[in-house]
């Protein structure tokens, strides 16, 4: 129990001179504590409205937003308000606090499968990159990965990208259930016509067989796309694809280790991949989506 509250409560039955004493604490600590009151009480109402204000939005997020989000959603202008109180700009930190007081936190991820399988006897492209996944205007410079998505029956469902590091849009995807060449080529194909144009872009990947066949090459030359790619065997030289393939399996999977079926999987991958751009927001477009970073 608080000493403070103690004296406080006992002040009628015996002074606070003698409290204080048998409690060792000076009388001037507990005046103080006791004129701060008010304030407190005003926390106390604040935290209230905001932690609902947090509830909603993480509840209306499915769970998938940790503090930083959640905060960057409360200081919009459509989400600043909680059943009509205005709510003042807070910080990522107190929203951290409320969060952990009321037990909510977001999603992590476990479980790995290997989706690169690298061909022999084939022509190896420079590392154009080195690690460096920015870009100074869209439609420049892409990355791109297959992620494997599980199934219920044992089986696998493959999802293919194609994310443009100016703003981390996830400008063309491919869902299939193999890892054939033609998903890589639908979704370079995609980004070519979600762009109008990939001519002088770069496109950047691990050794997979399918980004060094000649069939995906002839593709990208069409397309006047140069090819670059990391070391074999070590996934810093893609961080951004393999962050974005994390961040999907967290958020749309969360507690459940697969999908129920393949047709649930096609629908719920294509449904956050449309949202990612649209609504989700992201720390490197300043908690914005990748569609209204690029708008700006």
């Amino acid at each position: 129990m608080n000493r403070f509250r103690f004296v406080d409560d006992h002040r009628d039955f015996y002074e606070v001179k003698r409290l204080c004493e048998v409690l060792k604490i000076n009388r001037s600590s507990y005046y103080a504590w006791k004129s701060a009151a008010p304030a407190r009480q005003q926390r106390l109402v604040a935290d209230a409205v905001l932690g609902a204000q947090i509830k909603t939005t993480f509840n209306a997020e499915n769970g998938c937003y940790g503090a930083k989000r959640v905060t960057a959603t409360i200081n919009s202008s459509d989400g600043n308000s909680a059943g009509g109180v205005v709510v003042q700009r807070v910080n990522h930190k107190r929203t951290a606090r409320l969060m952990r007081q009321m037990g909510l936190f977001g999603y992590t991820k476990k479980r790995r499968v290997k989706t690169t399988v690298s061909a022999k006897r084939v022509p190896k492209f420079p590392d154009l990159l080195k690690r460096r996944f920015t870009a100074a205007k869209p439609n420049t410079v892409y990355v791109g990965d297959i992620t494997y998505l599980p199934i219920a029956d044992g089986s696998n469902m493959y999802l293919a990208t194609v994310i443009d590091c100016y703003s981390r849009q996830l400008t063309g995807f491919a869902i299939a259930d193999h890892m054939r060449t033609e998903l890589v080529e639908e979704a370079l194909t995609m980004a070519h016509g979600a762009r109008g144009s990939l001519n002088g872009a770069i496109f950047h990947s691990d050794h997979g067989s399918v980004y060094t066949s000649e069939q995906y090459r002839r593709l990208c030359e069409q397309f006047g796309v140069t090819q670059s790619m990391g070391a074999i065997g070590t996934s810093a030289d893609n961080s951004l694809a393999e962050s974005f393939n994390a961040s999907l399996k967290r958020e749309v999977l969360q507690d459940e280790p697969v999908f129920p079926s393949q047709l649930v999987c096609r629908r719920d991958v294509f449904r956050w991949c449309t949202r990612y751009n649209t609504k989700r927001l992201h720390s490197w477009c300043g908690y914005r989506s990748p569609n209204a970073f690029e708008a700006a």
